[in-house]
């Protein structure tokens, strides 16, 4: 903030108080916002491995890999007889 020449320097620190708590007003809203970016980054890579478990789950089903358990007991059961 400028002062016009013959005001007081006390205003000039007034103004310059007023700046240093404008700065650690947005220091503070800044340290805010990281805690929140780091709570969603960690809820995001929780729902990433849901998703990732999600697509191998449907993979396995599509290309037919689940094992039916009573048809495979069936099977050894006639296996063996």
């Amino acid at each position: 903030m400028l002062i016009k020449p013959g005001k007081s320097n006390v205003k000039l620190i007034i103004n310059l108080q007023e700046v240093y708590e404008i700065r650690n007003r947005k220091e503070r809203e800044l340290d805010y916002y990281n805690k929140e970016l780091e709570k969603l980054q960690v809820e995001m890579a929780f729902i990433k491995q849901e998703i990732n478990l999600t697509n191998t789950i449907i993979d396995i089903i599509e290309t037919e890999k689940v094992v039916d358990l009573r048809e495979y007991v069936e099977k050894k059961r006639n296996e063996s007889s």
